[in-house]
């Protein structure tokens, strides 16, 4: 990590968590931190502690070590992709310049830290869970491969990739 890197960090959740002891009732917490260089890079830690500060430090330290690099195009994402994580579904979808960020917290919280600017997303499916949301997005952006990735598993030039999709599409 250089020093020359600005980092975005946001909290999505903060859970308090009770053990009943027979000296009475003890209280840690949990934080859930999405940390990113809006460059393409992103990561998101979990940490926990007896105080909410240093439980938010532990996970944003977590999440700056686990940091992923994600392909992107311009201000948005290469295409429409699905990412599931337990029974959480999220649809991203790829947007037109100065569409915006259309989604709901947790997935915004993502799209902010990894520097997407226009994207549509939908979280379907049965739960809501913060965490579980986050985690189905960084599967569906982990799904995300550029031009010159895609040529290049394919033994191709990006411009053979190109003229290939147009004579398909036709």
């Amino acid at each position: 990590m250089s020093a020359g890197k600005e980092f975005v960090d946001s909290v999505v959740s903060v859970n308090r968590v009770t053990k009943v002891t027979k000296g009475g009732k003890r209280f840690s917490f949990s934080a859930f931190v999405v940390s990113g260089d809006q460059q393409g890079k992103v990561g998101i830690g979990l940490g926990k502690s007896r105080e909410v500060s240093s439980a938010i430090a532990k996970a944003t330290t977590r999440a700056r070590k686990n940091l992923i690099d994600v392909a992107l195009r311009n201000t948005t994402i290469p295409y429409n992709v699905i990412g599931r994580h337990g029974s959480t579904q999220v649809v991203l979808r790829s947007a037109y310049k100065g569409t915006g960020v259309i989604a709901g917290g947790a997935v915004r919280s993502v799209m902010e830290a990894l520097g997407v600017k226009d994207v549509l997303a939908k979280c379907v499916g049965p739960t809501r869970c913060g965490q579980n949301v986050v985690k189905a997005t960084l599967n569906a952006l982990a799904r995300c491969r550029s031009a010159h990735k895609l040529a290049q598993l394919r033994g191709k030039t990006v411009k053979e990739l190109v003229k290939d999709a147009d004579v398909k599409a036709e």
